[in-house]
């Protein structure tokens, strides 16, 4: 698995047409009217890898493993979520087992789908949900000191610093500050607004390439603090049709699009939550490993199994770029080109690896 994401959102901005789109599938029911979505629908879509194929043609591996994103599209939250108005808080706790957040903010224009607040807003869009999951997390973080403060007059050393951390993300969020942009790790606590975000402009067909009025105002606010892409779903849907991979690209070229959304979701995504990739190669099979950015060698092999890590002696690691070039593994090894790395190594994107450990 690479990663997952939960798609939130108000009703009606497009999410479930993403979610359709990204996935290639027609698992969620996109229609016209809000809670339309009951369950929290999951897809998992191949993570596009070029040099994955290109390592699998030089090795002639018989099976190729990509890594995946996993996506999961959430029920619209609406005002009051967080006091369980609309479907309130079962899918705020839906969020909780994401590893990030895709924000469908709505940038479009259309008189036959409907807008829950009755208007175009995307600022006030945002708020909306913003306030809404720190007031969970409010209500969530309150909890916690009451817990940590019975800890503390223990004198427990772990506790006092945890109170100190949560009074200070407490204070923030009564400012209606996430925990995201607090300065203390947040993490222990478990708070949606902890989880990194990623701000998609659902903008219609015609403002695919440049955006609008509307993902102006999203990027204006909000680009310097997170990642913001500009997406039409309606375009992704129709990409999503389109198995011919040149044909894609000629689609995408005639509306002066580089990349498809998906490919910019994964691409932020990686960014966002600082991920790497590295591969195994050989004959049976090609296999992607999705890891942390600054993972050493034994960690990167327990993605394998734990026994490679706890038993690792040392990895064999070869450049994605020799490995192509020179025409597989023996030939890098004749070359020199193979180096052997101990267990401080930290791994590098695109590594090739062979583990050599203990049983």
């Amino acid at each position: 698995m690479g990663f997952n994401c939960g798609i939130v959102g108000l009703p009606n901005v497009g999410k479930s047409t993403l979610f359709n789109a990204l996935t290639q599938s027609a698992a969620a029911d996109a229609q016209n009217y809000p809670f339309c979505t009951i369950e929290p629908n999951t897809g998992r879509v191949v993570v596009p890898d070029n040099t994955l194929h290109e390592l699998a043609r030089v090795a002639g591996s018989q099976k190729l493993i990509p890594t995946q994103l996993e996506i999961v599209d959430i029920a619209g939250l609406v005002k009051g979520a967080s006091a369980g108005e609309g479907l309130g808080n079962k899918f705020l706790g839906n969020i909780l087992s994401t590893d990030a957040i895709i924000h469908v903010v709505r940038c479009f224009e259309n008189d036959d789908i409907v807008h829950v607040n009755g208007h175009i807003d995307p600022l006030s869009d945002i708020e909306t949900i913003e306030t809404e999951l720190m007031l969970s997390d409010l209500e969530s973080i309150e909890k916690q000191i009451k817990n940590l403060e019975k800890k503390a007059r223990g004198l427990d050393k772990d506790a006092i610093k945890l109170l100190a951390d949560a009074n200070i993300i407490k204070e923030n969020l009564e400012k209606f500050i996430p925990a995201r942009n607090v300065d203390v790790d947040s993490k222990p606590f478990n708070l949606l607004t902890s989880k990194p975000v990623i701000y998609v402009c659902n903008v219609d067909e015609a403002s695919a390439a440049t955006g609008n009025k509307y993902s102006d105002m999203v990027r204006e606010k909000y680009g310097k603090i997170a990642d913001v892409l500009v997406i039409s779903s309606k375009i992704e849907m129709e990409i999503s049709q389109i198995i011919d991979i040149e044909e894609r690209k000629m689609f995408l070229e005639d509306l002066g699009l580089t990349e498809s959304g998906l490919d910019q979701v994964i691409k932020t995504g990686y960014k966002t939550l600082g991920l790497q990739t590295y591969y195994t190669i050989g004959p049976k099979e090609a296999h992607a490993w999705t890891i942390t950015t600054g993972m050493t060698a034994p960690q990167a092999a327990g993605k394998i199994h734990t026994d490679f890590e706890k038993g690792f002696i040392r990895a064999e690691i070869i450049t994605p770029e020799d490995f192509i070039n020179l025409g597989g593994e023996v030939a890098v090894k004749e070359a020199g080109k193979m180096r052997l790395v101990g267990r401080d190594y930290i791994m590098n994107n695109g590594d090739i690896c062979h583990f050599l450990f203990n049983n």
